[in-house]
C-alpha cells in the first residue's frame, strides 16, 4: 500500500557534534519527492544532522523518524537496513581506486545484498544511464573527470532505489559549470520520486534552482516554508 507519510520527520531533536549541541529541539518534515536544500556556516550543524540522519551520529534527545526507522531507538543491526533506504552521496567521492567504475557498484551492490549476476549488470546500466554516463563501466575512477566520478557516486547511491538522497556538498570540489550539470542530474532524479536533502554552501547554485531551504543558524534551524530569511550570500 503506497504510504503518504514524511519520508523524515524530525521532532524536538538536539543535535551533537562531538559533546556539543549545535542544533536545539529542532522540528521539521521531508515528504516524499520532495527537494530541500540545507545551507549554514562551517561549524554551524549542517554536517552533523546528515549524519544524525543516516545514523552515523547517535541522536541523545528528541525523536527522528527516516524511511520508516527510528533512529532515536535505531539498534547497531538494523543501521545497513536503514542505509538501504538511503542514497549517501559526499564531497570526496570515496570510490575505490583500484577498481573499475563496474567493480565499484559491484562492491556496493554485494554489499546490500544483490546476488543475481544478470540483474546486477541490469541495474548497473540503469543507473549509469540516468546520470548520463555511457560506456565508462571498464574505466578506472582516475581515467574520469571530477563531474563524471561524481555521477560514478549519484549512480552507486542510487542501486537501490532510495527514498532519500542526502548529499553533502556534492559539488564543492568542482567548478561552477559542472556542479550545474550535477545539479540537472539531482533535479532529474527528484523529478522521478526521490527526495533529495543536500548541504550546500553554494549561494549561486540556490538561485539557479530555487527549492525549499533549511538554514542552520545560532543553534536554529530556520525553514523557508515557515518563513522568509536572508541567504546571506556564499558561506
Amino acid at each position: 500500500m503506497f504510504s503518504t507519510d514524511p519520508v523524515l520527520r524530525v521532532g524536538e531533536a538536539t543535535i551533537y557534534q562531538n559533546q556539543n549541541p549545535v542544533l536545539n529541539q529542532i522540528s521539521f518534515e521531508i515528504s516524499k519527492g520532495e527537494f530541500v536544500f540545507i545551507i549554514g556556516r562551517t561549524g554551524s550543524g549542517k554536517s552533523s544532522l546528515l549524519k544524525t540522519i543516516y545514523a552515523d551520529l547517535p541522536l541523545r534527545e528528541g525523536e527522528m523518524t527516516v524511511a520508516g526507522f527510528s533512529i532515536h531507538k535505531i539498534k547497531n543491526r538494523h543501521i545497513p537496513l536503514l542505509r538501504r533506504k538511503l542514497g549517501i552521496i559526499f564531497q570526496d567521492f570515496q570510490l575505490l581506486q583500484d577498481r573499475t567504475i563496474t567493480e565499484n557498484l559491484t562492491f556496493v551492490m554485494k554489499a546490500t545484498g544483490w546476488k543475481d549476476k544478470a540483474k546486477m549488470k541490469t541495474r548497473q546500466a540503469e543507473v549509469l544511464m540516468q546520470v548520463g554516463l555511457g560506456s565508462i563501466e571498464k574505466k578506472m575512477p582516475h581515467q574520469l573527470s571530477g563531474g563524471e566520478q561524481q555521477r560514478v557516486v549519484i549512480a552507486r547511491a542510487l542501486i537501490n532505489e532510495p527514498l532519500l538522497l542526502i548529499a553533502d556538498e556534492p559539488t564543492g570540489n568542482l567548478d561552477p559549470e559542472v556542479s550545474y550539470d550535477i545539479l540537472k542530474v539531482f533535479q532529474q532524479i527528484n523529478k522521478s520520486g526521490t527526495a533529495i536533502l543536500m548541504a550546500t554552501h553554494s549561494y549561486g547554485l540556490i538561485r539557479k534552482f530555487p527549492a525549499r531551504i533549511l538554514k542552520c543558524e545560532d543553534g536554529k534551524l530556520r525553514d523557508s516554508k515557515i518563513e522568509n530569511f536572508d541567504l546571506g550570500g556564499d558561506y
